[in-house]
C-alpha cells in the first residue's frame, strides 16, 4: 500500500474518532438543562428528626394481688374509658359474700320476729296489767288472797322481763343486720377491685402479663397511652432553635407511612439543651391522631417559622458556592457565567433570592457532567 494511502486512512481514522468523541463524549458532558426563577411565596422551616411519645401514659395495675383469669384487650387495641381490661381471681370472696348476705337475711329476719313477739308481749302486759290492778284493789279490800295477788304480780313482772328480753334481741339483730351490712359492702369493694377498668380513652401500647399469671399489686399488666396527649418529641439544633415559637404550624412524617404528612402544632419548647448533642427539645400534638401509632416510633418534623410573600424562588438544588460565595450559574449566548445571589430566606427545598431576573436561565448543576468554568462553552 502507497504511504499516501496510509496517511490518508490514519487521517480519516483519526477524524472519525475525533468526530466520535465530539458527539458522544464532550457534547453530552457540556449539555445542561436549564430552569428559571419562579414568583411566589417562600415558607421557611426548620427540620428536626424526633420520636413518638405521650404526655400521659398510664401503667394498668391490679388493685389487688392473684391471679388474672381474663384479659379484655390486647396490644394496638383502642378501648374506652371505663372499659372491662382486666379480671382477677376472687378465689372465695364470692362464697363469702353469698355468706354474709345470708347472715344479713337472717338478722333482718330475727329482727321481724322479735318485733312480733314484742307486739304479742305488750298486748299480754296490758290484760295482766288489768289483772293485777283488779287484785291489787281487791286484796286491800281483802277478797283476795295473797297468793292471787302474788302470781298476778309475778305474772306482770314475767312480762316486762319478756319484753325488755325482746328489745335486746331487737336490738342485737339490727347490730347483726349492720355489721352484716358493711361486710357485704366490704366484700363488694374487694369483689370489684378484683375488675380493672381504663381510665381514660386511649390505646394500649403494652401487654405485660397473661391469663391465669400471678400478679401483685404493683405489677403493670398492660400500659396505655392517652391518645388526646400524643405528641413528638423532636430535637432542634440549637443554632435554628431560637426561630421555633408556640403555636407554629409542623408537618410531621411518620416512618412508618411514607405517604401520609400529618399536621401539627409546636405545644412545647424545653428551655434547657443537651449539654452533649447541643439540640433542644421540641414538642410537637397532633392535630390528627395517626391510627394505628407506636410510642417511640421515628419521626421527621417540619417547623414552619416564617413565610415571605411575593419573592423570587429558585429550587435549592441549584444553589452553588464558587469562590467563597453562593449563587447560580446562569447560561447566556451557550456560554455558563456565575452569578453571585442575595439571599433572602430559604428552606429544605427553596432558596428566597433579591437578584435574578425570572427570565433567568439558570444551569442545572451535574456531578455526570463537565465542572461548570466561568466562560465555558456549553450545549442546551
Amino acid at each position: 500500500m502507497k504511504p499516501a494511502i496510509k496517511y490518508l486512512l490514519s487521517a480519516l481514522l483519526v477524524l472519525g474518532l475525533g468526530t466520535l468523541f465530539y458527539n458522544k463524549v464532550y457534547i453530552p458532558k457540556t449539555t445542561f438543562k436549564t430552569l428559571s426563577p419562579t414568583h411566589g411565596n417562600l415558607n421557611v422551616t426548620v427540620q428536626g428528626i424526633g420520636n413518638v411519645g405521650a404526655k400521659e401514659s398510664y401503667a394498668i395495675t391490679a388493685q389487688t394481688g392473684g391471679k388474672i383469669i381474663a384479659l379484655h384487650t390486647d396490644i394496638g387495641q383502642w378501648v374506652k374509658k371505663g372499659d372491662l381490661l382486666v379480671e382477677m381471681d376472687g378465689v372465695d370472696l364470692p362464697a363469702q359474700l353469698a355468706i354474709t348476705k345470708a347472715n344479713l337475711n337472717k338478722a333482718n329476719a330475727d329482727t321481724n320476729a322479735a318485733r312480733s313477739d314484742l307486739m304479742s308481749q305488750k298486748a299480754q302486759k296490758k290484760l295482766l296489767q288489768i289483772t293485777y290492778d283488779r287484785y291489787a284493789k281487791l286484796q286491800k279490800q281483802k277478797f283476795a288472797s295473797q297468793s292471787e295477788y302474788d302470781k298476778a304480780k309475778a305474772d306482770l313482772e314475767s312480762i316486762d322481763a319478756g319484753i325488755r328480753a325482746s328489745k335486746a334481741h331487737i336490738n342485737a339483730a339490727k347490730a347483726a343486720a349492720v355489721v352484716a351490712s358493711k361486710n357485704i359492702d366490704a366484700l363488694k369493694v374487694k369483689i370489684d377491685r378484683l375488675k380493672i377498668y381504663a381510665p381514660v380513652d386511649g390505646y394500649v401500647t403494652a401487654k405485660n402479663a397473661q391469663i391465669a399469671q400471678n400478679v401483685l399489686p404493683t405489677t403493670a399488666i398492660f400500659t396505655m397511652v392517652d391518645s388526646r396527649t400524643l405528641w413528638v418529641v423532636a430535637k432542634i439544633d440549637e443554632r435554628v432553635s431560637s426561630s421555633i415559637k408556640l403555636g407554629q404550624s409542623v408537618k410531621i412524617h411518620l416512618r412508618s407511612q411514607d405517604n401520609k404528612i400529618y399536621e401539627g402544632v409546636v405545644a412545647r419548647i424545653n428551655p434547657v439543651s443537651d449539654s452533649v448533642t447541643l439540640e433542644r427539645e421540641i414538642d410537637i400534638v397532633f392535630k390528627e391522631i395517626p391510627k394505628p401509632f407506636y410510642i417511640n416510633e421515628q419521626a421527621q418534623v417540619e417547623i414552619e417559622v416564617e413565610m415571605h410573600k411575593d419573592i423570587v424562588k429558585i429550587p435549592a438544588k441549584l444553589l452553588v458556592q464558587n469562590s467563597g460565595k453562593f449563587g447560580v450559574w446562569i447560561a447566556k449566548d451557550a456560554h455558563a457565567h456565575f452569578v453571585a445571589c442575595d439571599i433572602i430566606a430559604k428552606n429544605s427545598h427553596e432558596v428566597g433570592v433579591k437578584n435574578l431576573p425570572l427570565t433567568a436561565q439558570i444551569i442545572v448543576p451535574n456531578s455526570h457532567k463537565k465542572p461548570l468554568k466561568e466562560g465555558m462553552s456549553i450545549h442546551l
